[in-house]
This record gives structure tokens, sequence and C-alpha cells, in this order.
């Protein structure tokens, strides 16, 4: 059975070090986890597309979104593809589409919670040495109302995480049994 798990959170809720976390832990028990990060794909584009307005960065956000499912189209039941992206930025129906496409048959859903002024201030914090291409320092202010209604996608078991806190080792236990 084709397998994929989302790290899935608003734009500064910790997805990349819960990822990484995810990726390692599993790795060292066994699992072939492969990291996809959404940023990753789209910080290639921006080098041989360009950087633009809004507009043009989601754009580009749903071209790599749309490639990170073509690639795992291609991968065999036995990888385990960790996908971390702020999954809410397209409609759910987007996701259900990718993940039918690529063939994925159980999804794990890893929702990174955290408070909207913790999301808004490690943006802020973090916007100047971030790829030119990313939205600005500025978007802290609407971050901070997206992170206070964002929910999981709930395609199915979700394990949330208080990014916040630092991250126990025991917390991907449920994961590694669903597998």
């Amino acid at each position: 059975m084709k397998q994929a798990i989302i790290v899935n959170g608003v734009p500064a809720s910790g997805k990349s070090t819960v990822a990484a976390a995810l990726v390692q832990t599993l790795t060292d028990r066994g699992v072939a986890a492969v990291p996809l990060t959404l940023d990753t794909v789209k910080e290639g584009l921006f080098v041989h597309v360009g950087t633009g307005d809004r507009a043009h960065n989601r754009m580009l956000g749903r071209a790599s979104y749309h490639a990170i499912f073509n690639t795992i189209a291609a991968f065999p039941a036995s990888l385990v593809p960790i996908i971390d992206a702020w999954h809410g930025f397209e409609p759910k129906e987007i996701l259900r589409d990718h993940v039918a496409r690529a063939g994925i048959e159980q999804i794990i859903e890893v929702w990174c919670a955290v408070s909207p002024a913790t999301a808004a201030a490690r943006y802020r914090d973090r916007a100047q040495t971030r790829h030119a291409g990313h939205l600005p320092s500025s978007y802290a202010d609407e971050l901070f109302e997206l992170a206070g209604r964002a929910r999981p996608m709930s395609l199915g078991p979700v394990l949330h995480v208080d990014t916040e806190k630092p991250i126990d080792p025991n917390l991907f236990n449920d994961i590694h049994e669903l597998l």
C-alpha cells in the first residue's frame, strides 16, 4: 500500500523541524522515508523562473505542490514521502486530487500547532534570511490571523504536535505503528 505523511501547519509553525525529526526517526527504524519540501522546490523555481509579486509566488507554490505529487506518483510503495508544506494554501479538494493522482492510499498527517503570536514572531525573525522570493516580514500580520483559524486537512489519522515545546523523542511512535 502506498502511503504518505504530510507535515502540515501554517508558515513558521515548525514544519521543517518536525519533518526533519520525523525523517530521522523513521529512517532509524528502517523506514525508507523521503523528505519532500514545498519551499525546496519553490526556491529552485525562483532561481530559474524568477521572483515576482504575490500572485507569482502563489503560482510557483501551486506548481511546486503539483511537482511534488508527480514525483511521488513514480515512487514505489516501499518509499514513504514526508511532505512538508502548508497544505491549507489550496482547497482540500486539490490535495485529494494530488493524492489520487500519486496513487497514495493512506495519508497520515502531522499537524504543527502554533499560537498566532509565535507564528508571526517566527516569520518576522526569519524573513530577512530567507530567499527573496518568499513573502516579506509584513506577511506576519496576515499570518497571525491565518494561524488563528487554520486546521488540519484530516484526510487520515492526525497527530497533533505542539511546536512551541521541544520534540518528544517518543512522539512518532504512533506513526511508526500506522506504517
